[in-house]
């Protein structure tokens, strides 16, 4: 049984950031963490604001597709190799800056990732397989119906598997915390996350993302 579920896009840097605090907390406390996907191409397929820019359209594709790939190792591994390959893909993306990458050749890129997560090289023609997408997009929904829409990744859910499971968007933070710092900000969040009636808490970014 699950002690949290982190709904994840591979691209998403706030959700990285956030994902290795959980990863932090999970070494910790040893929780137990499923892995799930959200896909923001999903969640911007109608969007036309002039923002959404081919760039972003490309980028989220991108996500898309690892997504893809992870629900392959999800079916032939388990959800620890889907730790293993966020962790890989994550750490490519945003702390060595590789995009770029993924975009210009996708499943080469995934097909190293899969190798580093020591995982079967050949799921990355599962990129452009869209047979995956239905159970993409049924987390991405599962996450939406959780916490409600217009909200972003990552999304944390406290005690999925019990009557008392809880949702919530973010945190969305600029630099992981380790340690007691971890731990402390933890135990504040579930206190604010499984309070009966709050909604919603927010302040505009104050720090530029740190991914070290």
């Amino acid at each position: 049984m699950a002690d949290l579920e982190f709904f994840f896009d591979p691209v998403c840097p706030f959700a990285w950031v956030t994902s290795r605090w959980v990863a932090e907390v999970q070494a910790l406390r040893g929780y137990d963490v499923r892995w799930r996907f959200i896909a923001l191409s999903v969640l911007n397929e109608n969007q036309n604001a002039e923002w959404y820019t081919e760039g972003y359209r490309a980028a989220h594709m991108a996500g898309m597709m690892s997504l893809r790939v992870a629900d392959a190792v999800r079916l032939h591994h388990d959800n620890d190799a889907v730790s293993r390959l966020y962790t890989v893909l994550g750490t490519a993306i945003h702390v060595d800056q590789r995009r770029a990458e993924i975009t210009a050749d996708p499943e080469a890129f995934l097909a190293w990732a899969l190798a580093e997560a020591n995982c079967d090289v050949s799921l990355a023609s599962a990129a452009l397989d869209d047979s995956h997408d239905a159970y993409i997009r049924a987390d991405t929904a599962l996450a939406l119906e959780r916490t409600g829409k217009d909200v972003g990744t990552p999304i944390i859910t406290f005690n999925p598997d019990s009557d008392s499971s809880s949702s919530f968007f973010g945190p969305v933070i600029s630099k992981t915390p380790r340690g007691d710092d971890a731990l402390r900000l933890w135990d504040a969040i579930e206190v604010l996350a499984t309070t009966s009636g709050l909604s919603e808490l927010k302040r505009s970014n104050r720090a530029a993302l740190d991914f070290s």
